[in-house]
């Protein structure tokens, strides 16, 4: 376990953490107020295929409808707080105000990037995550009004296929992204396909820069 412990402006350093996710590793905290960070390297790794990306027709028929406005890295603070905020099934969280501003530093050094769903001027959800060479390592997501985490990643899955990643990276499987075709494989075969991935070259912002919509 790593105590980074100190003063309120106290990150995990870039260096530490990008080395971390080329070795297959991510930082969890144990709750919303803990200041200690470990490091999770699960024995099955959850994926999200790009070239079998599914969304159902009644998903389609809602990002069709482009009833939301998708932007991306328009407002990369708040979706981490929106990520961070207890829900009904949730009442505690992982993302602790030392992963905000460790993230929030790679946000500003171009590595960590956000998707952001808009009800008119209100953030109603979104998703953020972290991009190394080809490899986009999903973070976690938030959804205030129906439907809006998903299209926050059809966008980000659709943005990646154009960008030429080769690795979209979910931690782990849960119910919400099997029904997006995500499965588990083994460690020694996700950091297989992690060492190819980070070291190859993809383009996050082919559609458009940072605030862009999508």
């Amino acid at each position: 376990m790593v105590r980074p412990r100190g003063p309120a402006n106290t990150i995990i350093p870039e260096r530490t953490l990008l080395a971390a996710y080329r070795a297959g590793k991510f930082p969890m905290a144990e709750t919303r107020d803990d200041d200690d960070v470990f490091w999770v390297d699960p024995p099955l790794r959850g994926i999200l295929p790009l070239d079998a990306f599914y969304i159902s027709k009644r998903l389609a028929r809602t990002v069709r409808s482009h009833a939301f406005r998708i932007t991306v890295d328009a407002a990369f603070p708040q979706v981490m707080l929106g990520c961070a905020a207890a829900a009904p099934k949730r009442m505690n969280t992982w993302i602790s105000p030392l992963i905000e501003r460790s993230y929030a530093n790679l946000h500003a050094k171009g590595y960590a990037h956000s998707v952001e769903v808009w009800n008119s001027a209100a953030l109603v959800g979104g998703l953020y995550g972290v991009s190394i060479g080809a490899a986009f390592f999903g973070e976690s997501m938030f959804s205030r009004e129906t439907d809006a985490s998903k299209i926050a990643l059809v966008h980000l899955a659709e943005r990646l296929k154009a960008g030429g990643y080769m690795l979209l990276d979910t931690q782990f499987v849960t119910e919400h992204l099997t029904q997006f075709g995500a499965i588990e494989i083994p460690r020694a075969r996700y950091k297989e396909l992690l060492a190819e991935a980070v070291d190859a070259k993809a383009d996050f912002y082919v559609l458009g820069g940072a605030g862009a919509a999508g």
